[in-house]
């Protein structure tokens, strides 16, 4: 009897251990969270938002250097926030419009702590950001945004149609009074970015009666395409005086077109981006004026605002990145300096 007595005993006191054990194996794994909320990843796996974070960047396209510059910048804030992985990527032309619906598909079933990025057709690519939405991954859109466009979905972005309103203003001044024939080199129907350029240099256009629009054409962002239609241009207006050039692609190849028919200095163009060749014929005088963006800023406010969100909850909202206007007068200026040759020691701040 007394042995009975001493083995209830006994397993009562394994029992309460037991007890104790589970209760402070409960309470450390609640102190090792320190409060922070756990996400749950999708697939049975938990994340700690204030750990190692994965973010996939991807462009309208790689290879550009424009989109080099938006690497740079989201690369930077990863750096300066600690612990964040950036997967870069993207398709090679920006007319792969399927190419980057299954690319961000893709980001998404790899269940990415969020999802930054540039939009190459503002209505297909809209499904694509509400499948990430719907999976619980953030999404923060650069440079180009979808139509419709989320209301939790930041874009940080240009101001597209003001400042190709000014780009028609700067061909109205550097044409000077009397009448002038120019052309519109665009470059991707159905970007948003594209939409918003030919909207805005049409309504600057429109406060300068003087200028005829006498030929448009999309460039497919692709410089032997943009040369192909700009000298098209050429022979079909002979008395052309000046041509606005949308994006990077569209500029070169408007240039070298305009150059092989012995008109350059001649025919005025006013372009858009700041790639080497670009700045090379500002210095020139064969490109009048460029309107110059801050990539680097939306790849740095993309990758910042989104881990800022992911760590601390803060709210994500748009912002404007700002042009600068370049011209052979103010090129070596040190406000053109900053923004041709950023840098993470000097990173952009709002």
């Amino acid at each position: 009897m007394a042995h009975t007595t001493t083995s209830r005993r006994t397993r009562g006191r394994l029992l309460r251990a037991q007890a104790i054990l589970a209760a402070a194996a409960a309470t450390a794994l609640l102190s090792a969270c320190g409060g922070v909320e756990v996400r749950d990843g999708g697939d049975g796996a938990t994340k700690d938002a204030s750990g190692p974070l994965k973010l996939a960047v991807v462009p309208k396209a790689v290879g550009a250097d424009y989109w080099n510059t938006v690497k740079a910048g989201a690369e930077c804030a990863a750096q300066r926030a600690g612990d964040v992985t950036v997967q870069w990527d993207g398709v090679t032309t920006e007319t792969d419009v399927e190419g980057q619906v299954n690319l961000i598909q893709n980001f998404v079933t790899k269940k990415v702590d969020g999802i930054v990025y540039a939009a190459t057709d503002s209505s297909a690519l809209a499904p694509a950001t509400d499948k990430a939405l719907s999976a619980d991954i953030p999404v923060a859109m650069i440079d180009s945004g979808t139509s419709p466009q989320p209301s939790n979905v930041p874009l940080f972005a240009t101001d597209n149609r003001a400042s190709a309103t000014e780009a028609a203003k700067l061909l109205a001044t550097e044409l000077g009074p009397g009448n002038h024939e120019v052309a519109l080199v665009e470059f991707q129907p159905g970007s948003q970015t594209n939409t918003e350029r030919v909207d805005g240099f049409k309504a600057g256009l429109a406060q300068y009666p003087n200028l005829k629009l006498v030929g448009q054409q999309p460039s497919r962002s692709d410089v032997n395409e943009a040369r192909r239609v700009t000298e098209n241009i050429l022979t079909a207006n002979p008395k052309l005086a000046g041509v606005f050039a949308a994006n990077e692609p569209s500029v070169l190849g408007a240039a070298q077109a305009i150059q092989a028919a012995g008109k350059s200095g001649k025919v005025v163009i006013i372009g858009w981006d700041a790639a080497p060749d670009e700045i090379a014929g500002v210095r020139s005088g064969q490109i009048s004026a460029l309107v110059v963006q801050n990539p680097f800023k939306m790849g740095y406010f993309g990758v910042d605002k989104m881990v800022k969100h992911l760590r601390d909850k803060a709210p994500l909202a748009s912002a404007d990145t700002g042009v600068t206007f370049v011209t052979k007068e103010n090129i070596d200026s040190a406000e053109i300096k900053a923004v041709l040759e950023p840098s993470c020691a000097n990173p952009p701040v709002q």
